[in-house]
């Protein structure tokens, strides 16, 4: 017995063909977008979490350890130990606001993976 090969689809099988390979694509694509987007937003509520406790325990700090310099340097400096301060919180703040950036420069709200794979299908596309 002979295998006949098979019939060729023709215009309307192949466009038929072409559509579902692109839903397809279009569903894989979405899929990862939502599988990084979910990581994504775990990785900014983790963020938002430690900024805010941060932040509690900071004004502590600050307040407690400024109070504490005022009393102590009060007789010696008088008003200009609150102007020695305001620089080092100054200062304090640059840090603070440099670290943050870096921290997103990180790239982890970014979703790199689902980008390259969108930037590959156009690039394939086109």
């Amino acid at each position: 017995m002979e295998q006949s090969a098979p019939p060729h689809p023709g215009l309307i099988g192949s466009l038929a063909g072409v559509a579902r390979n692109t839903a397809r694509l279009v569903l894989s694509r979405i899929e990862l977008a939502a599988l990084e987007l979910s990581e994504a937003r775990g990785h900014l509520g983790e963020l938002a979490l430690v900024c805010a406790l941060a932040l509690l325990a900071g004004w502590f700090a600050i307040a407690f350890t400024t109070a504490t310099i005022i009393f102590l340097a009060w007789e010696a400096m008088g008003w200009k130990i609150l102007l020695v301060l305001a620089g080092v919180f100054i200062a304090i703040t640059i840090a603070l606001v440099m670290s943050a950036r870096g921290m997103l420069k990180q790239g982890k709200l970014a979703l790199p993976v689902t980008m390259s794979e969108l930037k590959a299908d156009r690039d394939m596309l086109l």
